[in-house]
C-alpha cells in the first residue's frame, strides 16, 4: 500500500516536469516521514510513556534490594508487553480453526453468550463487545445448512445491570437477520461455563430434545478447552467450532517483535485467567 501511494506521488512529479530532481529525494523523503510518524505515534503512547518513566526510576533509583526488585518489574512488563510473545503464547493455547467443509450437518448449535456489552442498555439494539464472532458465525452455519436450529447459552450474569439476558439480546439480532423465532432456542439462567452446559442439558431434556446427538459448540477459542470439557462432563457430545480469535499469524515486523503495547497485557490477562479457570473446575470436579 505504501509503495503503491509512492509510486502515484512519483508520477505526478513526473508529469508536472520535475523528475530529475524528485525521482530519488521524494520517495526517499516520504518513507522517512512514514517511519518517523511512526516511531512518534510508538512513543506517545500511553504503556511507552509508562515504561520510560519507570526506567528512569530505575537509573535514579541508589544501588539497593529495591532496585533489585525495579528492575525485574521492568523485565516482566516488557515481557508482557511484547505483543510477539503474547500472540505465540496465543498460539499454542487456542486450538486451530476449522473451515466450514468440516462441520458436518447438525441438528442444533450451542452459542456460549459473553458477547454483548450488558452495561448498555437499549430496547431497540444490541450492543456488541468482542467476541462477535460467536454469534455471526453460528449465523453463518446456519445459512450454509450446517445447523437447523441456534440454541444460545447464557443469561444476565452475576452483577446484571441490564433488564435482558444475553440469550434474549442475541436472539433479537437473530430475528432482525432474518431467522425464523421457532429456529432460535433459549437458555437464560446461566452465569458460567460449568452452568452453560449443565442448564444447556436440562433444557434439552425439558423440551424433549434427544441428547445423545452431536451438537456444534460455538465460542471463542480461547474458551473452548474449558467449554468442551464442561459439555463432555455433563455428557453432551459436542463438535467444537472456534471463533473469535485473539491470535493471528506471525508477524516478524519491528512493531511485532520490539514495540511494547497494551493489547499484549489484555491478552495475557485473558489467558491466565483462563488456564487458572480451567484449574479451578478441575479441581472442583466440573471437568
Amino acid at each position: 500500500m505504501i509503495r503503491e501511494n509512492l509510486g502515484k506521488v512519483v508520477d505526478q512529479f513526473y508529469l508536472l516536469g520535475f523528475q530529475e530532481y524528485f525521482v530519488f529525494s521524494i520517495p526517499f523523503c516520504l518513507i522517512m516521514f512514514f517511519y518517523f510518524s511512526q516511531f512518534l505515534s510508538f512513543l506517545a503512547m500511553p504503556l511507552t510513556v509508562i515504561i520510560l518513566f519507570v526506567l528512569a526510576a530505575f537509573y535514579c533509583t541508589p544501588k539497593s534490594r529495591g532496585k533489585k526488585i525495579l528492575g525485574a518489574g521492568i523485565v516482566l512488563l516488557l515481557l508482557f508487553s511484547n505483543p510477539f510473545l503474547s500472540n505465540l503464547a496465543l498460539l499454542a493455547w487456542e486450538p486451530p480453526y476449522k473451515s466450514f467443509d468440516e462441520i458436518p450437518p447438525s441438528e442444533i448449535g450451542i452459542v456460549l453468550t459473553g458477547v454483548t456489552n450488558l452495561n448498555k442498555t437499549a430496547a431497540d439494539r444490541t450492543f456488541f463487545g468482542r467476541g462477535a464472532d460467536r454469534i455471526t458465525q453460528a449465523l453463518q452455519l446456519y445459512r450454509m445448512g450446517k445447523i437447523k436450529k441456534i440454541l444460545i447459552t447464557g443469561g444476565q450474569g452475576l452483577y446484571p445491570t441490564n433488564s435482558y439476558s444475553e440469550a434474549e439480546l442475541l436472539k433479537r439480532f437473530l430475528i432482525m437477520t432474518g431467522l425464523p423465532e421457532t429456529d432460535i432456542l433459549l437458555e437464560e439462567k446461566s452465569v458460567n461455563t460449568r452452568e452453560n452446559a449443565l442448564f444447556t442439558k436440562g433444557f434439552l431434556e425439558k423440551n424433549g430434545i434427544a441428547t445423545d446427538q452431536e451438537f456444534v459448540l460455538i465460542t471463542s477459542a480461547f474458551h473452548m478447552p474449558r467449554s468442551k470439557k464442561c459439555f463432555d462432563k455433563v455428557g453432551l457430545k459436542t463438535i467444537p467450532f472456534p471463533v473469535d480469535y485473539y491470535s493471528h499469524d506471525l508477524k516478524y515486523d519491528l512493531p511485532s517483535l520490539v514495540y511494547p503495547k497494551a493489547e499484549a497485557l489484555l491478552d495475557w490477562q485473558i489467558l491466565i485467567r483462563e488456564v487458572l479457570g480451567l484449574l479451578i473446575y478441575r479441581v472442583m470436579g466440573y471437568i
